[in-house]
């Protein structure tokens, strides 16, 4: 289940670095939900939180208009990854007492120090990467196909996302695979069709008509 509630974490932090670190963090600090422990109940501290809380309103501003959502992706791409590294971390070194129950407590504290940290938090890293560089190829293609109408639609259909699968690793870590499945399909469909939308706008003259081939 920790793996699951990681997986599910950091594939959250890949779509929007700052919310699954929200989420531990606030309910880390208002909830019996989840007790992050030593070694990253930093994340709960208020300073950090609202840190955060600026950063992703800065986040979900920027990645809503064309262009600019291409800057901000190239400089995510330290960003999210760190922050996927850090979410599965926290969660391979907890323990989520059963299916639904609400429990992130951590079971073995001197772990977080050791090198047995680091696989989950590399893991995490490459897992974040993956979705954000899937994400960061995908956006160009849809605002080239669309003429950039497509950029806000996305980006909030990501917010959605990373915020309910955030949740979901969390309650009920059962369903993140399930729900990372549909996260590939709906992205690999997605970028069929505007990547076609794209070669017509492409092959389209002034007048809008498609131009002859060559």
């Amino acid at each position: 289940m920790e793996l699951l509630s990681g997986l599910g974490l950091a594939t959250s932090s890949g779509l929007n670095a700052y919310i699954p670190l929200l989420v531990l963090g606030l309910l880390d600090r208002f909830t019996p939900v989840v007790d992050l422990g030593p070694g990253f109940d930093w994340l709960s501290n208020g300073w950090i939180l609202g840190i955060l809380a600026v950063l992703l309103v800065i986040e979900l501003l920027a990645d809503k208009f064309p262009a600019v959502d291409s800057i901000n992706d190239a400089i995510q791409t330290v960003v999210r990854p760190t922050s996927g590294g850090i979410v599965f971390g926290s969660a391979a070194t907890s323990e989520i007492a059963g299916l639904g129950a609400g429990t992130l407590t951590v079971t073995d504290p001197e772990a977080v120090a050791g090198w047995q940290t680091w696989v989950p938090v590399i893991t995490g890293i490459v897992v974040a990467l993956v979705v954000h560089l899937t994400k960061s190829l995908t956006r160009p293609v849809a605002n080239t196909a669309t003429a950039g109408t497509a950029a806000p639609v996305l980006s909030t259909g990501e917010d959605i996302v990373a915020a309910g699968l955030s949740l979901l690793a969390i309650f009920i870590p059962i369903l993140v695979v399930l729900a990372v499945i549909a996260l590939v399909i709906g992205f690999f469909v997605l970028r069929r069709r505007f990547r076609r939308g794209r070669e017509r706008r492409l092959r389209s003259g002034p007048g809008g008509t498609a131009a002859p081939e060559i």
